[in-house]
């Protein structure tokens, strides 16, 4: 197939071309209007019980839990007698905002110590947004300039999830230009002296544009059935560029290669597509298989990643087969116009180069250089052995953030977190409103004589130590109008992310009620989405895994070869892991980072993306290096020069590639968001592993040691891969074709 592909894309580029023109204009239309339609939640599982517990707020509870905060400052305290007249006209104006439930404040719900600071120049005022995402968006939008600034004296500061969340939006966009820009002036750089000219440096970038056109589009496409995440557009940007300068390196390499051995432009072009291109899409489904497996969670902020990630994986092979062999025909020598190679005129050739020595020495010592390898890996991940972990919140935002303030002026200035509370939904109660009070104030008091609860609030009144203390602020609130459901407020005495938050979800859940509840809140969706996590990881791990081992088996008929590269790429996650604790929850480095809040605990997710994503890009550097050291070995060499000439054919090039994409990665770690930071150094961590320890010492000492076994397969598995494996047929021109002594030979298997 790649056979008759190369020569119809050699013989009629042009059509090719405008081809591809064509999708760009076609898929710029809907990739220029995806970022208003992506979302920036998707962190909770529709089915768990605190996610349902949030429909039931949603659909039941209109004034619900808060949702929405301003953090109101004066000087001259909130008891003055002009501040309590501005705060209670400021409470009625959010109340009378469409979009808004009924605002408390602490000059309208009789002053409690709750919603004043210690220091008595902060109150809180409380309000919850209502309809669903695009409904509280629109509000937000209209609240915050409204509401932030100065109002009759105080200072006003916007909070709450609704107001982190936008600014999320306006950051994840403000960060992607950033990152661009950033690393746009040294990926030029690099990319003229990897590829070696000015004109073939622009390569890439050909490529790059058709994979993020194509991959905006597809998410735009996605947004009209579900949800699709707003972060989904920083992944994409990132691998569409390092993937494409990968696949454009590799084909060119090999096109450079093949007229270097003496053959005419058009039969080398035709050769580097059947061989380097039949590696790339190859390439590019194993990666792909990898990314769609975050599809099997239940959580669209991750299965988001999958149709980024297969979009622009797709597309950027296809591309880097059809379109940009169509480019090179239509170059033909001007490919080399301002060539810089000049410092590698002269060079050693494959039998005597730099890769070819580090592989000799390597199969020199293979167990010693493989325990080495090993122990180092092992050694950088044990500091994840102690990570703890919790749920993208304010604190992902950096410190200039004013809904990040306003949720540490509360953790820090307030007496009790009570915006870190549980709710306990209630349904089913029985008939009639003081029945229902009455059996809610029955349950409140049990759970307030629960550890770690500093009061339990709900219609019937506040209780704390099994005993009621207050009346209920605003108790109609807390029934729904026909009675026949209600909810409760649980506030904890600990930090919502804490082992101690964790067990009193369990030990709320676990309290008898005579009626159906599901408890809710930060706390409750932690343990739920560990548990979901935990649950679905399994799945999402037996289907890449699996996915892998059989598809590197019909790439190269060998049973050793697919375990050993899962093995590897599980082993150099282990450092990655290892260094984001060290980092991220130990706090090293975060000046040299641009700063972020250490909570000593890890986001929840990150570790799953970094898992899913390095472990596709890790299969695509392995195929690369195994393509040409199976080559080398069909050609007739012996298991030890085989792997010496694949990897001096391949070190410079998965080197190469792996630094231009650490550079794009990198470039997300200016981003002002934590959970970009990570993704950014963890991605670039794990390649700058892979490409190095795996790639130049583990591997090789690892086939060293397995010598032959490295090509075996039992009987039956190698007659099916003689009829259903993958590999290359060359034309019957090509395949007599006379090869000049010191290059592989291609032939048929």
């Amino acid at each position: 197939m790649l056979a008759v592909v190369a020569h119809l894309v050699v013989q009629r580029p042009w059509r090719v071309i405008v081809g591809a023109m064509l999708f760009c204009v076609v898929a710029a239309v809907p990739a220029a209007t995806v970022l208003p339609t992506l979302g920036t939640a998707g962190f909770f599982a529709p089915g768990d019980e605190s996610a349902q517990a949030d429909r039931a707020l949603e659909e039941r509870f209109p004034a619900g839990p808060p949702n929405l905060v301003l953090l109101v400052t004066t000087p001259a305290g909130v008891q003055d007698a002009a501040a309590v007249r501005a705060g209670e006209a400021l409470t009625a104006r959010l109340s009378g905002t469409p979009g808004v439930g009924p605002a408390t404040s602490y000059w309208t719900a009789g002053r409690p110590d709750a919603l004043r600071s210690a220091d008595g120049r902060e109150a809180l005022v409380l309000a919850r947004l209502l309809g669903d995402g695009d409904d509280i968006k629109a509000t937000m939008r209209q609240i915050h300039p409204l509401f932030s600034g100065d109002q009759d004296g105080l200072r006003v500061q916007v909070g709450g999830q609704p107001a982190a969340e936008r600014e999320i939006q306006k950051l994840s966009r403000d960060d992607l230009t950033r990152a661009e820009l950033l690393a746009a002036p040294l990926l030029i750089v690099l990319l003229v002296l990897v590829f070696g000219s000015v004109i073939a440096s622009l390569l890439p970038g050909l490529i790059g544009l058709l994979a993020v056109f194509g991959t905006f589009a597809a998410l735009r496409l996605c947004s009209a059935f579900t949800d699709v995440s707003i972060f989904s557009l920083n992944l994409a940007t990132a691998l569409s560029l390092g993937l494409a300068i990968d696949y454009s390196l590799f084909i060119l390499a090999r096109y450079r290669e093949e007229l270097g051995a003496g053959r005419d432009r058009p039969e080398a072009l035709e050769t580097a597509v059947r061989t380097a291109g039949r590696t790339v899409l190859f390439s590019a489904v194993t990666v792909a298989v990898s990314l769609a497996g975050m599809a099997l969670f239940p959580l669209y902020y991750l299965r988001s990643f999958a149709y980024a990630g297969i979009a622009v994986v797709l597309v950027s092979g296809l591309a880097a087969v059809v379109v940009l062999p169509a480019v090179l025909a239509v170059l033909g020598p001007r490919v080399d116009r301002f060539d810089l190679r000049f410092w590698r005129r002269g060079a050693p050739s494959p039998e005597r180069g730099a890769w070819r020595r580090i592989a000799e020495f390597v199969m020199r010592r293979p167990v010693t250089i493989a325990v080495v390898a090993v122990v180092f890996l092992l050694a950088l991940g044990v500091p994840f052995l102690r990570a703890s972990f919790q749920l993208p919140d304010d604190r992902m935002l950096p410190a200039s953030s004013e809904a990040h303030r306003v949720a540490e002026a509360v953790r820090s200035d307030f007496p009790s977190p009570a915006l870190d509370a549980l709710y306990v939904t209630a349904e089913g109660l029985p008939p009639g409103a003081e029945a229902a009070t009455a059996a809610l104030g029955g349950y409140a008091t049990a759970l307030s004589r629960l550890p770690d609860v500093a009061s339990v609030t709900t219609a019937a009144g506040v209780y704390a130590g099994g005993a009621r203390v207050a009346d209920a602020p605003a108790a109609a609130r807390f029934v729904a109008p026909d009675a026949q459901a209600g909810w409760v407020s649980v506030v904890p005495t600990v930090d919502q992310y804490s082992a101690e938050a964790e067990r009193l979800v369990r030990a709320v859940r676990a309290v008898p009620a005579p009626f159906t509840v599901q408890v809710g809140g930060n706390s409750a969706h932690l343990v739920d989405t560990r548990a979901t996590l935990g649950e679905a990881l399994p799945w999402v791990l037996g289907v890449m895994i699996g996915a892998m081992l059989v598809l590197l088996f019909l790439f190269t008929g060998s049973v050793l070869i697919p375990i050993k590269a899962v093995l590897c790429n599980l082993l150099s996650l282990t450092a990655t892991f290892g260094a984001l604790v060290w980092v991220f929850s130990d706090g090293h480095f975060a000046g040299l980072l641009g700063g972020f809040q250490v909570t000593g605990q890890l986001e929840i997710f990150t570790p799953i993306l970094m898992l899913c994503i390095a472990f596709g890009l890790s299969m695509d550097y392995e195929v690369f290096l195994v393509s040409r050291i199976q080559e080398a070995h069909q050609s007739g060499l012996p298991n030890d020069k085989a792997i010496a000439d694949g990897l001096q054919r391949t070190g410079r090039l998965v080197t190469s590639a792996a630094a231009l994409l650490i550079v794009v990665l990198l470039a997300n770690v200016t981003s002002q968001l934590t959970i970009l930071k990570m993704l950014g150094l963890g991605l670039g961590i794990a390649i700058l592993v892979d490409a190095t320890v795996v790639r130049a010492f583990l591997v090789p000492a690892v086939m060293r040691l397995a010598g032959s076994a490295n090509w075996w397969a039992p009987r039956p598995l190698r007659r099916f891969h003689e009829r259903f494996g993958l590999r290359e047929a060359p034309p019957p021109a090509l395949a007599t074709a006379r090869v000049p002594l010191g290059q592989p030979q291609e032939v048929s298997r």
